[in-house]
């Protein structure tokens, strides 16, 4: 093989993986949360229009990527015609689904979710601060708003 076309083979090969390898440094992926994973609802605990606790029979998905990336879904077996009691939305018919990102505060045992989309548009745009707890495979959410006193607690899948 002449020197000139192993030249051009050369450089070729190592254009093609030095974008490669540059790209890899730059996304390396971020500090592992103890939320990555799919989470399956187990319970639901809403305050009722009798200002009482009540576990809604519900079924759902709360899923954390490591690229910090957020969705979840819950159905209410039970359609609901009117919008759940309290200060904010979450859904419509009984169903609630949004994404979006999501950064942990490990310290404070909060995350921000930051709804990209969802079912419920006033939700979009809007940070909202969770309080968790994780204790062996369940996940228990709660809100940091004090005028919200739902309960949600996930298992791992």
């Amino acid at each position: 093989m002449n020197r000139t076309l192993t030249s051009a083979l050369l450089l070729a090969l190592l254009s093609a993986t030095a974008p490669q390898a540059q790209g890899q440094a730059r996304t390396a992926p971020p500090t592992r949360s103890p939320l990555i994973g799919a989470w399956r609802l187990v319970s639901l605990e809403e305050p009722g229009a009798d200002d009482k606790v009540h576990t809604i029979d519900a079924s759902g998905l709360f899923v954390f990527t490591t690229d910090g990336h957020a969705a979840v879904q819950v159905m209410k077996r039970e359609s609901e015609s009117a919008p759940s009691g309290g200060p904010v939305q979450y859904s419509v018919g009984g169903y609630e689904a949004s994404f979006g990102t999501f950064t942990v505060d490990a310290r404070a045992k909060t995350f921000d979710f930051r709804i990209e989309g969802a079912l419920v548009r006033a939700l979009i745009g809007k940070d909202h601060i969770r309080h968790f707890e994780i204790t062996g495979k369940r996940l228990v959410v709660t809100s940091v708003n004090t005028d919200e006193h739902w309960r949600v607690t996930w298992e791992r899948s």
